[in-house]
C-alpha cells in the first residue's frame, strides 16, 4: 500500500510544472514556428479610469522578423514590422507614420517574443504566477524584464497542448496595464497573399520618425 502511495505520489509530482519548464516549452514551440495568423482583442486599462478602451483586430508574424497588427474596431489602423523598421498607418486620418523599432512599443516586444531567436531567461526574470482567467487549466507565468523600469512587468498565458501564447499582459510601474487576447490561432499554415506588403492612396500623408 505504502509503496503504491509513493507510485501515485511522485506520478502528480512529476507534472508540476517549475517556470522554467513553461519557458523551455515556449521556447520549443516559438522555435517550431515559422508564421502565425491570429485573432485579437487589445484592451488597455488606465490607473484612473475603471473603463477599459478597447480594439480588436488580426494578427500575422511570418518568420524572422515580419509582423502585422490589422486594427479593425474601433478604427482601421495597421502597424507594420519588418526587420529594424515599423509603418503605421492610420487610415481614419489618411497618414502613415514610419521610422525605426523601438524597445518601448508592446508590439514590438511581442515581435521579439514571437521570434524565438534569443532565450527569455537572458531579458527577464522568470517565476509561475496566477492571475485572473477563464482558462484555469492554462499555463501562466510572469516575466520581469531585467534592463526596464522598476515595477514593469509581463504576464504569458499558454494553453498546455501547443503551448500557444494566448494572453500577454503588460504592467507597468504607473499601474497602467495593457493586454493582449489571441484566439483562432493558425501555426504555420498558409498566409494571405502581399499581407505585409501596405496599400495606400496616393495622397497618404507621410510622417518621418527618428
Amino acid at each position: 500500500m505504502k509503496r503504491l502511495f509513493l507510485i501515485l505520489f511522485l506520478s502528480l509530482f512529476s507534472f508540476v510544472q517549475t517556470a522554467e519548464d513553461v519557458v523551455s516549452q515556449l521556447e520549443k514551440s516559438l522555435r517550431s514556428t515559422q508564421n502565425l495568423e491570429a485573432k485579437f482583442e487589445h484592451l488597455f486599462y488606465s490607473a484612473v479610469v475603471s473603463t477599459p478602451l478597447k480594439e480588436k483586430g488580426k494578427l500575422y508574424f511570418q518568420k524572422p522578423d515580419t509582423m502585422r497588427w490589422e486594427y479593425t474596431d474601433p478604427e482601421h489602423n495597421i502597424y507594420l514590422y519588418k526587420g529594424e523598421s515599423y509603418q503605421y498607418y492610420f487610415a481614419e486620418d489618411n497618414q502613415l507614420m514610419r521610422g525605426l523599432i523601438s524597445d518601448e512599443g508592446h508590439e514590438s516586444e511581442i515581435l521579439y517574443l514571437l521570434t524565438g531567436q534569443k532565450s527569455i531567461s537572458d531579458f527577464y526574470s522568470i517565476e509561475l504566477s496566477s492571475f485572473p482567467t477563464d482558462n484555469p487549466q492554462n499555463a501562466q507565468i510572469k516575466l520581469t524584464p531585467k534592463q526596464k523600469d522598476e515595477g514593469s512587468y509581463l504576464l504569458l498565458e499558454l494553453d498546455k497542448n501547443k503551448w500557444l501564447i494566448h494572453k500577454i499582459v503588460f504592467m507597468d510601474w504607473e499601474g497602467n496595464k495593457t493586454e493582449f487576447q489571441f484566439n483562432k490561432i493558425k501555426v504555420n499554415a498558409s498566409l494571405p497573399k502581399n499581407i505585409f506588403e501596405l496599400k495606400l492612396p496616393s495622397d497618404v500623408e507621410i510622417i518621418e520618425r527618428d
